[in-house]
């Protein structure tokens, strides 16, 4: 029986407990043996990431109890945090413990507790592990050292180095081998040639973030494990980009193919893609490099988030797995001599930045509109693909998921907007004739990012309640070319604020959404999206806001990590060339502007945007007479974690949309709102 009743008031057996149960998704998928191994959350246990490995008889296991946390924090948001081989023994792991960051190794099959490979260190923020690379022959692990010089988050070095396998090292900091200097600011983890004479790996510097410019570097190895005629092969060598972009050229990944030849994904023609070079082809001093696959306008890589991401891998027939498309992703087989590619077939339209191969097989993560990420197999052999573990379980009757829609909208100067519209749903509600729905908008992170289109229980707490959703992919985003994520050079907090409200009004115009009941939301550079178009604008009737940046004068002069400290040089400007704009943007110095109520979320242990950019924005609230509601955690740091966390926000959300759209519910606790 179908009940009519206003948007917003349908009842919906997706509560906010059961999004939390099934926030995050498996990641940093690998191969040990003939198992499959991957981290996953575990939002019930503190928020920790669990190692789970799949073994031949189909039985999922987990590796590690709590409290073992396996996620590096280099860079702050981390990156691959474990490697495992085989030996005569069984498994041997070797991981990133969150609470210490400490490397430890392990051998799951044994009786023996995981064991120390490095030591503490009193120094700042101490010393941190990622992208790690067994050498069992020399008896070492081989991994990204970021080590804290100071206490300030900007005094930091990073190297690659040699950690020994016996725990030599767990109490003496001088038994780490420096396999390179810190001459770069960032570093990748090696990758290790197929005859061990080589490695590569990339790097980039101050003031440019990995998607503006990188290096591919390489290097010989000596019989004694040293690094020796270290020199930058292809990438950031000074030549300007293409299409009228910043100077730069953004190498995402690299992998040895099995004839010695370097294989990298590029973005020098704006778009990135497979490429192959011959270290050794050098002519008059330069290395001429052949694109593998091109003139798609696809995207074959992604931003550098994370240490140790892959977008594609050699397989052992000299073929190539590659992750790759135009807003969403799929997963391909590519021949790189003849350029021929062959999509493999499924229900999945993302495929996250993690791939594994095992003889003819393809191991990665990927989600779709009606299902959350699974690990999936690809058989070359076949051209089967299917979800083999953490595997997508519907947990309510999937009638209530959203049925999106993918769609390009037109901004200011006529300009493309990409956007995934999620209409108000529900197999049992139907609204009032003439009714029209609230919507909100929802901006990503990143800014260098994208919103995916793929099943998101939190979404669809909305739309089966009766409230839409529109994720908007504003010009900065990527999977759509280098030239679209270069729309925020100098930009942000115009254009993505101005691309958020062209979609969202144009839904009101078509009568789609109710023009009185609009809102925005967001967290990090989502959450200064949000900020900064409740003080540009008075579309919206409410916003939240979540872990945001609020004050860029104060987040560019020491206020967050090493990694995004010169981030605003390209999203705003050099803050010594133009200080007044990073003044004028900031919504800590509009806060007279805002006309809206809005809801504040804010985890206590957050480095990347502290919880002081929050305070000083509330005091500027204070006294004003505009409603608002602050929710700080905890134990919460960048993004929230942890199961009751995640519901108290999620309830907050739409306690604040039920008292500001005028809406009928008693199924979530009142929010109290202060003005």
């Amino acid at each position: 029986m179908v009940t009519t009743a206003p948007y917003g008031s349908w009842a919906s057996p997706i509560d906010a407990r059961t999004v939390a149960a099934h926030d995050g998704r498996p990641a940093f998928v690998g191969v040990v043996g003939d198992e499959v191994w991957w981290t996953e959350p575990r939002p019930s246990e503190g928020g920790r990431r669990a190692l789970v490995r799949l073994r031949p008889d189909g039985a999922e296991e987990s590796v590690l109890p709590a409290p073992w946390n396996v996620r590096s924090r280099v860079l702050e948001y981390g990156g691959q945090p474990w490697a495992g081989t085989v030996t005569e023994h069984g498994p041997l792991v070797v991981f990133s413990n969150f609470a210490d960051q400490r490397l430890y190794a392990y051998a799951p099959d044994s009786d023996e507790a995981p064991r120390p490979l490095t030591p503490h260190s009193a120094v700042g923020a101490g010393l941190r592990w990622a992208d790690p690379v067994l050498c069992p022959e020399l008896g070492e692990v081989w991994c990204v050292l970021e080590e804290f010089t100071g206490d300030r988050p900007t005094e930091v070095r990073r190297v690659i180095a040699a950690v020994p396998l016996d725990g030599s090292a767990a109490e003496h900091r001088a038994s780490v081998r420096e396999l390179t200097d810190d001459r770069h600011r960032f570093v990748t983890g090696p990758r290790i040639s197929a005859d061990g004479r080589r490695a590569a790996w990339i790097a980039w510097d101050h003031p440019r973030m990995p998607w503006e410019g990188t290096l591919a570097m390489v290097a010989r190895i000596t019989g004694k494990g040293e690094f020796e005629d270290i020199r930058p092969l292809v990438g950031d060598l000074g030549t300007p980009a293409p299409q009228g972009g910043a100077a730069g050229e953004s190498v995402a990944q690299i992998e040895w193919a099995a004839d010695g030849s370097l294989l990298f994904v590029s973005d020098v023609s704006g778009w990135w893609e497979v490429q192959r070079i011959d270290p050794e082809g050098e002519a008059d001093g330069v290395v001429a490099s052949r694109g593998l696959c091109p003139a798609r306008q696809e995207e074959f890589g992604g931003p550098l988030w994370n240490v140790g991401q892959r977008w594609f891998l050699p397989l052992e027939n000299g073929t190539l797995a590659v992750i790759h498309g135009r807003g969403s992703t799929t997963l391909g087989i590519l021949d790189p001599v003849s350029g021929e590619l062959v999509d493999s077939a499924g229900p999945w339209t993302e495929w996250a930045p993690t791939l594994a191969v095992h003889g003819s097989r393809v191991l990665g993560i990927a989600a779709g509109p009606h299902s959350s990420y699974e690990i999936v197999e690809l058989d070359t052999c076949t051209g089967r693909a299917r979800g083999i573990a953490s595997r997508h379980a519907d947990v309510l009757d999937p009638a209530y998921y959203p049925r999106p829609q993918s769609r390009t909208f037109t901004g200011p100067d006529g300009r493309d907007i990409h956007a995934h519209i999620y209409p108000p749903h529900s197999p049992d509600h139907r609204a009032p004739d003439g009714e029209l729905p609230p919507y909100v908008v929802w901006a990503h992170g990143g800014p260098t990012s994208h919103a995916p289109l793929v099943l998101d229980l939190e979404i669809a707490y909305f739309t089966s309640r009766g409230i839409g959703v529109a994720e908007v992919n504003y010009g900065g985003s990527t999977g759509y070319g280098r030239e679209y994520r270069e729309r925020l050079r100098g930009q942000w907090g115009v254009v993505d604020v101005e691309d958020c409200a062209a979609v969202v009004r144009a839904l009101a115009d078509e009568g789609t959404a109710d023009r009185a009941r609009l809102a925005i939301r967001g967290g990090s550079a989502g959450g200064w999206t949000a900020a900064a178009s409740l003080t540009a604008t008075d579309l919206y009737a409410c916003g939240t806001i979540s872990y945001p940046i609020l004050d860029l004068t104060g987040w560019a002069t020491g206020e967050t990590h090493d990694f995004e400290s010169r981030y605003l040089d390209s999203l705003v400007g050099p803050l010594a060339e133009v200080p007044d704009r990073y003044r004028e943007r900031s919504p800590l110095h509009r806060a007279d502007r805002i006309a809206a109520p809005f809801l504040l979320l804010q985890g206590l242990d957050d480095v990347i945007c502290p919880p002081a950019q929050c305070e000083r924005f509330l005091a500027e609230v204070a006294g004003r007479g505009m409603p608002h509601a602050y929710l700080a955690f905890a134990g919460e740091g960048h993004g929230f974690r942890r199961e009751e966390t995640i519901v108290r926000a999620v309830e907050a959300e739409l306690s604040l949309y039920v008292r500001t759209f005028g809406l009928t519910r008693s199924d979530v606790p009142a929010l109290e709102l202060r003005g």
